[in-house]
This record gives structure tokens, sequence and C-alpha cells, in this order.
């Protein structure tokens, strides 16, 4: 079962003991977030409708940040979720994510996080005006993600030594069917081997500098048609 983790920047995340991994880093999960998804890949794609991909639902941090830039910004957020294993109710209950978003220059929630995890599985749920969010109950390894159809996504798995196969080449050449041209995609694994399977998917990849506690992180760009 997952244990709440208080993390350096005040911030919640949940601890598995089964894999002892945690679903962020300790050293903020809250900075960790914002930095891999909000900073380097949704601010980088600045158009008024976007389609984004999650890889691992979690804790419904990342939705929830999004949800938040949506709302400060007036973009049109379309918001796909993939998990397998879904976060008991009492548990995100429990995560501290609303009253910690004051600091980065969003509104407090007034339960809205809360209405991510009460939203139903495998259907899409208008939560805002400027949110819509589709969470599905299934297994990436099988999930059929469709063409071009994603302008972000956020890869946030477990680490390749815990979920190898979810860092396999074929995954990230399924992951590059499914994005439009010039769609981003950012993750917090800069390994040689994530990052050689993804230049062999079609993407051009850089490494950025990482959030606290890490030294790099990826971001990947799928090219223009021409």
């Amino acid at each position: 079962m997952s244990t709440v983790l208080l993390t350096a920047d005040g911030s919640h995340t949940l601890y598995v003991p089964e894999i002892d991994e945690s679903y962020h880093s300790t050293n903020g999960a809250m900075q960790e977030s914002m930095h891999i998804f909000i900073n380097a890949a949704l601010r980088q794609h600045p158009q008024p409708h976007l389609s984004v991909f999650e890889v691992g639902f979690g804790t419904g941090l990342n939705a929830y940040l999004t949800l938040l830039e949506a709302e400060k910004t007036g973009c049109s957020i379309s918001y796909t979720a993939i998990e397998k294993f879904p976060v008991a109710m009492d548990v995100a209950a429990s995560l501290n994510y609303e009253q910690q978003v004051l600091r980065y220059n969003y509104q407090e929630g007034n339960g809205i996080f809360k209405q991510l995890h009460d939203a139903a599985w495998d259907v899409k749920i208008t939560i805002t005006p400027h949110f819509a969010l589709q969470k599905i109950q299934a297994d990436l390894l099988t999930f059929q993600m469709g063409e071009n159809v994603f302008d972000i996504i956020y890869f946030d798995a477990f680490s390749p030594a815990k979920q190898p196969e979810m860092w396999s080449e074929t995954i990230f050449n399924r992951i590059f069917a499914s994005c439009k041209p010039n769609a981003i995609l950012t993750t917090y694994c800069a390994k040689g081997a994530v990052r050689r399977a993804l230049l062999q998917a079609g993407f051009q990849v850089e490494r950025l500098q990482g959030p606290a506690g890490k030294r790099e992180i990826l971001r990947a760009v799928k090219p223009a048609t021409n």
C-alpha cells in the first residue's frame, strides 16, 4: 500500500514499498512537476487549444497543475491520462496539493483536485470551461493511442529500473505516431538508452537542466512535416 511522504518543497508524494520507489522526487514533488511538465512542455506550446496525453495519472498532480495553468491562461485543454493502477480515493484525499499551489501564482483549487479523482474512468468529463479530462484505466503496452492526436506528452512512468517495458522503442514508436507535428514530449529520465529510443522513434531530443536534485531531463519534439 502506498504511503504519503512530505517532500523537500512541502508538497506530498506517494511511496510504493513493493517497488521501493516514489511517484515524485523527494526533493520536491510540485517543483519537479512544474519544471518538467508545465515549464518545459506546456508553456513551450502556446496554442489556444491543446491535447495532452499523460503516461501515468498517478497522484493527479500533473493533471491538476495543467488545469490550473489552463484556467490562468485561458487555453483550452483536452487531457487524457492512462493509469493501470489508480491511486485509492482515500489516499488521494490526503494529498496537500491544493494548499501548495498558491506559491506558483495559482488560485487555490476549491475542491477541483478532488474532482479529478472523482471523475469517472474511461469517459471524457468536463471539469472546467477550459479543461476536459479522460482517465483511462488500461495498460499502455496494449492501449491503442491513435495517430496524429496529441500536442503534448507527459511521460511520467516509474523508472526504467522498475518498469523497463514502459521505456522501450516499441512504446516510443507508438507515441511518436500518436503525436501531431511539433508535439512536445518531456520526461524526468535522461538515461542514454531512453534518449536513443526517442531518437530512433523519430523525435528530435535535447537534454535540459533538471529540477532540484536532478542534473538533466529530456525534451523531445516531433519534427514538423514538410
